[in-house]
């Protein structure tokens, strides 16, 4: 045993690092990813009932695409593996759920391998990237494959399944002025991409990732008001065709995006202010692709936008310290 040396001054050991130096032990990424998991219970339950073999199949094929695209990528930058941490399964079923189930198989592939590879890991990966992998994933596949994803590509009139058979009701207001009752919009009993058209089952995971402040409140309270108030502005000058801001609310995939999307708190401002303005301008974009654009949706291009905004949003929202001018 080594004798302790008595004339040799004794002295506290400090630890220097980066705040924050108070933390609860219990939030770890992991965890917030399994809330996330929690929270898409209903929607996804919701899209095999409505569209059953056909969500089934594309959650299968995004699940197994992400995770394989993990593996890949991360053991291309000789890093150890970060399955455990459950990004890439969030990743997997959020993009499956951005997605019309009949979209085929390689669709959903291609997309998962850019969602993961080029919106993630090319940025260091969970942590350092821009914009949302799943939405990286989902425009580059609306752009490569614009016939799948187009209007049609969302019907098959030939399917047992009563929702492929039938427009989605975004497109049939768009093309044709059809509206689609409000509770069928509710309930989710309608075609379109597999997490979207349920807002009931948008609201109960959207409400637990709150409670659970898994996602802030503040983004999706911004981007609401924002629909709001400019979908009240359009029902006042537009005409009476019985499309209203509900519609606008309960349709679409405004509900999916605005709890599942919006609110990821690594593509997403930092400070509360700041989430605020970023989903009043999510919000903002939303309407303005919808009423003027030729798209009948503006979810994915409006958060991507705001995204590339983020880093300019956090510099302008800075908050001042206690006794700064």
């Amino acid at each position: 045993m080594k004798p302790i040396d008595e004339t040799r001054p004794t002295a506290p050991v400090i630890h220097v690092s980066p705040s924050p130096h108070l933390a609860q032990s219990t939030t770890s990424t992991r965890r917030m990813m399994v809330d996330v998991l929690v929270a898409l219970v209903p929607v996804v339950a919701m899209s095999l009932f409505v569209f059953r073999g056909y969500a089934l199949l594309q959650l299968a094929v995004c699940l197994s695409g992400s995770l394989a695209a993990e593996l890949l990528f991360v053991k291309m930058r000789g890093r150890q593996s970060t399955l455990k941490d459950c990004s890439a399964i969030v990743t997997g079923i959020i993009l499956a759920m951005s997605l019309p189930g009949t979209a085929p198989w390689y669709v959903g592939v291609i997309a998962a391998f850019v969602a993961v590879g080029i919106g993630k890991i090319i940025f260091g990966g969970l942590g350092m990237n821009l914009f949302n992998p799943a939405m990286v994933g989902r425009a580059f596949v609306m752009i490569s494959f614009a016939g799948a994803l187009a209007a049609s590509g969302f019907e098959d009139v030939r399917s047992a399944v009563d929702a492929v058979s039938q427009a989605t009701p975004m497109n049939a207001y768009k093309m044709n002025g059809v509206v689609t009752p409000l509770v069928h919009l509710f309930w989710g009993t309608t075609n379109g991409s597999l997490g979207e058209t349920s807002a009931l089952a948008c609201l109960l995971g959207g409400l637990y990732l709150i409670i659970r402040r898994a996602a802030s409140w503040e983004i999706p309270a911004g981007l609401l008001l924002a629909v709001l108030v400019i979908g009240g502005m359009a029902d006042l000058a537009g005409p009476a065709d019985g499309w209203t801001v509900l519609h606008h609310i309960l349709g679409g995939s405004l509900l999916f995006g605005a709890f599942f999307i919006a609110t990821d708190p690594v593509t997403s401002p930092l400070t509360p202010k700041g989430k605020f303005i970023f989903g009043l301008g999510t919000g903002t974009l939303i309407m303005v692709l919808r009423l003027f654009s030729g798209y009948p949706e503006g979810v994915m291009f409006a958060v991507l936008l705001m995204n590339a905004l983020t880093p300019l949003i956090n510099r302008w929202t800075i908050p001042t310290p206690f006794g700064g001018q």
